[in-house]
């Protein structure tokens, strides 16, 4: 009779292809909780029949079901960034002024001019906002395009290690995709006019130095840079949430 450690990969595996809820839109967390559940049933089950002992992991099931715990955990990181105040709100990821105009906006924030200061800061996470969904579509080609090996040094990997191989492979698409739309975006919310304003207040200020810098790359970066931190926390909660529940069988699991 095969071993149960030995029995429960597969056995997770069956689980995958029959839960009744989709995988995609019950969350890794949610399918875990379902295989730590329904385990003990389905190894009896095993035990009970042929004692077959499928050993093996079948691969294309399990790089499956990563990868579509995945899409849930970048599509939930894209939809939250995107909402109105998705940067603006959240403190961990709000554009702040550029550095190169902190001093003069600090001026002109003292001298009456701080409306101005909080509205030029308002336009650059609002085009931040209408520019992230396109994150969608390259996060999507990149997990289509994810190898079995790719899959597990993820999932065996650190924290954030989805994160990275999404930076990895994405950083530079998503550039070049949120650049344009960060530009009209820029337009449309003011972003331009509400700069030139300030930098036209600032200038009567002696000391304040130069301000020119290049808005729409920064802008652009700094969209990035927040997309990825909720991508990480994100991955972390994905992580952390079921490996709480069953720490010895997701290594039983995945440990082959």
């Amino acid at each position: 009779m095969p071993r149960p450690s030995r029995l429960i990969a597969p056995l997770v595996l069956t689980l995958i292809g029959s839960a009744t809820t989709p995988i995609a839109f019950a969350g890794f967390g949610d399918l875990l909780k379902q295989v730590e559940e329904q385990t003990p049933q389905l190894l009896q089950q095993s035990t009970n029949s042929d004692g077959a002992s499928h050993s093996s992991l079948d691969t294309d099931t399990l790089i499956r079901g990563l990868k579509q715990a995945l899409e849930v955990g970048t599509q939930r990181a894209v939809d939250q960034v995107s909402q109105t105040d998705g940067y603006l709100g959240n403190p961990s990821i709000r554009i702040p002024l550029p550095s190169v105009i902190d001093k003069g906006a600090k001026l002109v924030g003292k001298f009456g001019g701080q409306s101005l200061v909080d509205d030029f800061e308002l336009s650059i996470n609002r085009a931040a906002e209408k520019a992230a969904p396109l994150a969608a579509e390259p996060f999507l080609t990149t997990l289509k395009g994810m190898s079995f090996e790719d899959a597990r040094r993820i999932y065996e990997g650190s924290d954030d290690a989805a994160t990275r191989y999404f930076q990895d492979e994405t950083s530079e698409e998503l550039k070049t995709a949120f650049a344009p739309i960060i530009r009209d975006s820029m337009e449309q919310v003011g972003v331009t006019s509400y700069y030139q304003a300030l930098v036209k207040q600032a200038s009567q200020y002696p000391l304040v130095g130069n301000m020119n810098l290049d808005l729409e790359s920064y802008v652009t970066d700094q969209a990035l840079v927040g997309l990825f931190t909720v991508l990480a926390e994100e991955e972390k909660r994905i992580r952390e949430e079921p490996l709480a529940r069953s720490t010895e069988l997701l290594k039983q699991v995945f440990g082959n």
